[in-house]
């Protein structure tokens, strides 16, 4: 884990209300692994108080970690205001990220909104076996362009809640459909998801009736990042040796299997 003053490289809208920042930072670059987070302080001082948490959502060039996120409060409304040559501090990489899929399985990725971020780094990270990805948003504006993150290709599929591009309806309509395949073969097949709750409560529910490995990056409220606070506790399943896990530190990805997702 390393703190330190970060320089912006640049900070791009690519989406509606979405951008992509890239963050020089050869060391946290070193060490990240997908799934992991950092945590940015968008200010100095004490307005706004607490860093924020995001996903790393891809690498370049062994000095930029990459951040996409969507402007939806104090915080990253200053993080869109923010252009190359600025600077915040960044604490990370954070957290336990994905075990990564066998050679040889298919890797289904299932993307809620901007739960796509820890997935693209998943994606660039895995260099064997087949990936498709699946991107959920609410309309066709809010589609993010994979090629200003990933210097790769792969297959992907979308679905808009409006049906304004791609499939009329929720993201977890293509992974049943896919699921359904007559040649879908669920021995070699891993599903990766990230998103908002509901979605991956659905994505959780088809992998155990199918006994599908799974693995769900959870989203939660952080005010500190490494466990001191106690604030992003969620409830394990029965089957755990504990009651609650603390999301920045035990996960924040999880076995689907190991998470209460009716609590």
């Amino acid at each position: 884990m390393i703190e330190q003053k970060t320089e912006i490289i640049f900070n791009r809208e690519i989406a509606r209300d979405t951008f992509l920042m890239g963050l020089r930072s050869p060391e946290i670059v070193a060490r990240a692994k997908p799934g992991q987070f950092v945590m940015l302080r968008v200010r100095p001082g004490i307005d706004p108080l607490l860093r924020r948490p995001f996903s790393i959502c891809a690498v370049q060039d062994d000095e930029l970690l990459l951040i996409l996120y969507r402007v939806v409060g104090k915080g990253t409304a200053i993080m869109a205001e923010a252009s190359g040559g600025d600077s915040f501090s960044v604490l990370g990489p954070l957290g336990n990220g994905f075990a990564l899929p066998d050679r040889h399985q298919q890797s289904i990725l299932v993307a809620g909104g901007i739960g796509v971020a820890p997935l693209l780094f998943l994606a660039q990270y895995t260099r064997t076996g087949p990936i498709q990805l699946m991107m959920g948003f609410g309309s066709a504006a809010e589609i993010i362009a994979l090629e200003l993150i990933l210097d790769r290709t792969m297959d992907f599929v979308i679905a808009t809640d409006d049906g304004s591009a791609g499939h009329a309806g929720p993201v977890t309509d293509l992974l049943e459909a896919r699921l359904n395949q007559d040649e879908f073969e669920r021995d070699a097949a891993s599903i990766f998801t990230c998103g908002p709750g509901p979605m991956m409560k659905k994505v959780a529910a088809m992998a155990l009736e199918r006994g599908i490995p799974c693995q769900a990056s959870l989203e939660a409220v952080m005010a500190c990042g490494i466990g001191a606070c106690q604030g992003c506790s969620v409830k394990t399943s029965s089957k755990e040796g504990q009651t609650y896990f603390h999301v920045c530190t035990d996960g924040p990805v999880f076995p689907v299997m190991a998470i209460d997702w009716n609590h």
